[in-house]
């Protein structure tokens, strides 16, 4: 009963991290809609006006493409079977970096069509990749299904590669299972995630870092 009571407590603080998490990351943009129809209440100018516009815009859109790349990369992704085409994770990557002229994605992508446990991996190894470029760089995402005896592994392979990589060992930690509960951080909590699902599934996390490129991957076993 305690060890229930114990996994219960680490998968509600895990839950209120990613939480955190996500508001952190939606506040910039639903915060400039805020300041942006504020704006356009006392503007007069037409040129400003449309100015207004196009920025409301722009923070409609971002909040959108934030809350589409979040529910499938954290939440339940109601309305996906337990298989997902290659082509959405495809896109919601693409939408997360649109304007970032300073970062290359290269897709390499053999399926079409991943587990959901997969395409999770994928998206938050993604994520990690992405916010690790704080001077730019190029992502590489790779993923297949494959055979291995009598079963199917899903290997998922992510690089980054730029000037100067940002990537706190914590991070590290969190993928593979060694940082202690009490110091998780929405930060880390997505890391932590996918140790949990690798650990559930039965599968594996490794990364690997120098000065200029940091290489995460995952195989776990399909179905």
């Amino acid at each position: 009963m305690s060890n229930q009571t114990i996994d219960t407590d680490a998968a509600l603080e895990l839950a209120s991290l990613l939480c955190s998490r996500l508001c952190h990351d939606l506040l910039s943009p639903v915060g400039a809609l805020s300041n942006g129809l504020e704006l356009l209440t006392e503007e007069k100018d037409p040129a400003m006006r449309q100015r207004c516009f196009e920025l409301l815009e722009q923070s409609a859109r971002t909040s959108a493409d934030k809350l589409k790349f979040f529910r499938l990369a954290f939440g339940a992704a109601g309305g996906f079977g337990e298989s997902i085409p290659t082509a959405e994770p495809k896109a919601l990557i693409d939408a997360l970096v649109a304007g970032k002229d300073r970062l290359t994605i290269h897709w390499q992508v053999g399926a079409d069509a991943l587990p959901k446990p997969a395409v999770k991996t994928l998206l938050n190894l993604s994520l990690i990749a992405i916010e690790a470029l704080v001077r730019g760089g190029t992502v590489d995402i790779a993923a297949e299904v494959r055979a291995d005896g009598g079963r199917q592994l899903a290997e998922i392979v992510v690089r980054a590669a730029g000037p100067r990589i940002a990537f706190d060992d914590t991070i590290g930690q969190a993928l593979e299972a060694r940082l202690p509960a009490s110091e998780l951080s929405s930060r880390t909590a997505p890391a932590a995630m996918l140790a949990a699902i690798a650990t559930r599934l039965g599968g594996q996390l490794q990364y690997a870092r120098s000065d200029d490129a940091l290489v995460m991957g995952a195989v776990l076993p399909v179905g």
